[in-house]
């Protein structure tokens, strides 16, 4: 029998008060340790502001002294300045999106990850974006116990929405323009132009517990996925309602195409190249109408709880532990 490890989590993405920031990176954690093994947590940044991307580097260097980790797992590129000059504890380094999509974050990046002994992203389209063919693509897993279909007829009633009016759920905080609800209500507009009565629900809510999110994945009958071009690394709502059996109709960002390619009834949108933005974003609603008209039309749940059960966050979490024995071995 193997022996478990002792890891040291360090990360900028973290839920603190009751935010749902980072819930991924606290899942995968939560399933490591579910393995037997121990991962303790150091959170930089956040509640301490963006200096603490270099002033946590002492804490960080004393914490791995006293600690006696096997290695460190540092979550999000920015988090890797913290977790330099460690001495020779092995460093993995897990890249989620905008640390390497956006320009001057991955000039930061890059600037911490100098020495790390593997690199995990999560989606391909992301490691190709760093130009690391060496990297390791793992997606963020989900919860399949909590993620599970329940009674939608009974949630409907509770929401107060009728059978006959499909519900368009948006996957995001309407309030951060990164997810563009701008584009989605332009869709539903378009839908309700074309006779569609569609309602709204947003997922995101202040503090809401995870077992409203299921209640309204369950109340939906589509999940229309509109954030920005090169935002998203591996978008965990996607995969949360492929295992809740939502069709998804989403634009093509981070790794949906790889998600969605055996999921039925879903799709995934291009975003147009046209030189006016004007017309490509008009295309971008109309193309996104039909294809919520055609996964509606169906009238069906997905199929995307069996087609995608590798994202179950147990199996993921072993990968990272083959990675993490890989790396020791090495």
């Amino acid at each position: 029998m193997t022996e478990p490890l002792r890891i040291l989590a360090v990360t900028n993405l973290w839920p603190e008060e009751g935010s749902y920031r980072g819930i991924f990176v606290e899942r995968q954690v939560t399933a490591v340790r579910a393995l037997g093994h121990q991962v303790d947590v150091e959170v930089v940044a956040q509640s301490r502001g963006k200096l603490d991307y270099v002033s946590a580097a002492p804490r960080v260097r004393a914490r791995v002294k006293d600690g006696g980790y096997d290695l460190v797992h540092i979550h999000y590129g920015l988090a890797a300045l913290a977790a330099r000059g460690i001495g020779r504890t092995p460093r993995v380094l897990s890249l989620y999106g905008s640390d390497i999509n956006a320009p001057k974050q991955r000039m930061a990046t890059k600037l911490g990850w100098s020495g790390t002994a593997a690199r995990i992203y999560v989606s391909q389209r992301l490691a190709d974006t760093a130009g690391d063919p060496a990297g390791h693509v793992v997606a963020n897993g989900v919860d399949f116990d909590l993620f599970t279909p329940g009674d939608r007829r009974a949630v409907r009633q509770e929401y107060d929405l009728p059978e006959t009016d499909p519900v368009v759920l948006f996957g995001g905080d309407p309030k951060r323009p990164v997810k563009g609800y701008d584009v989605y209500a332009d869709v539903l507009a378009e839908l309700r132009r074309r006779g569609v009565p569609v309602r709204e629900l947003v997922l995101s809510a202040p503090g809401q517990p995870a077992t409203e999110l299921v209640r309204k994945y369950d109340a939906a009958d589509v999940l229309l996925f509109t954030s920005r071009e090169g935002s998203e690394g591996s978008p965990t709502v996607v995969k949360e309602a492929t295992a809740m059996g939502l069709p998804v109709v989403s634009v093509d960002v981070g790794d949906v195409t790889e998600v969605l390619r055996r999921v039925h009834p879903s799709a995934v949108v291009p975003f147009p190249k046209h030189e006016d933005p004007a017309h490509s974003r008009r295309q971008l609603v109309s193309t996104l109408a039909d294809r919520t008209i055609d996964v509606l039309m169906q009238r069906v749940r997905a199929d995307g709880r069996e087609s995608c059960a590798w994202l179950d966050e147990r199996r993921v979490a072993e990968r990272i532990v083959e990675i993490y024995r890989k790396v020791l071995a090495g």
